[in-house]
């Protein structure tokens, strides 16, 4: 039982450090390119960590995923930070809510998706709903939590966002899923 707790801990804190590294890199890659476009690469390793060990460490990383989000739209501030953050203005006690608990789902969406298919079909398919969850329940939260603090003018983010990053985010984590689950699953035999 201790052992298992250990394992359990080494693999949270492994995923964890990755979710930490892809955040500080993808912070200083999308600051310097040009592109409108910066999608999110933190939710993979939640996405990978879902699948192969199951929705208890997967939610587990996505809790971490979202306290790393309100920290970061407190410390880097951003024009849509208030909707991460409660420390800064704008932001209130639903900003946790759309930091935390679609981040939380991720972790168990993708498990569940591949437990039903476990063919590269539903490897793929749980990479995209993994993505998807976080699109639609941030997007969502977004909408029906904040849309009288967007200067009225809610739906034109969500379009943009929907238009640009989270489909972006969505093949990302489909090719991502699909090239790297097989190729630790092999390590971990």
């Amino acid at each position: 039982m201790r052992r298992n707790k250990s394992n359990q801990l080494a693999t949270i804190s492994i995923f964890f450090a990755t979710m930490i590294v892809l955040d500080i890199v993808g912070t200083i890659i999308f600051s310097v390119l040009p592109f409108q476009i910066h999608p999110t690469l933190v939710h993979i390793p939640v996405i990978i960590a879902s699948i192969l060990y199951g929705p208890k460490i997967g939610a587990s990383l996505g809790l971490l995923m979202g306290f790393m989000s309100i920290l970061h739209n407190t410390i880097i501030l951003q024009a849509s930070s208030y909707l991460f953050s409660p420390f800064v203005e704008k932001g209130n006690l639903y900003s946790i809510f759309i930091a935390v608990i679609p981040r939380v789902l991720i972790g168990i969406t993708p498990s569940l998706v591949y437990r039903w298919n476990k063919s590269s079909f539903g490897l793929g398919l749980a990479g995209a709903v993994g993505s998807l969850t976080n699109t639609i329940f941030v997007l969502g939260g977004i909408f029906f939590l904040f849309a009288n603090v967007y200067n009225g003018d809610v739906q034109k983010l969500l379009a943009v966002v929907l238009g640009t990053n989270s489909i972006a985010e969505a093949v990302l984590s489909v090719v991502l899923t699909i090239s790297i689950v097989p190729r630790l699953k092999k390590i971990s035999q």
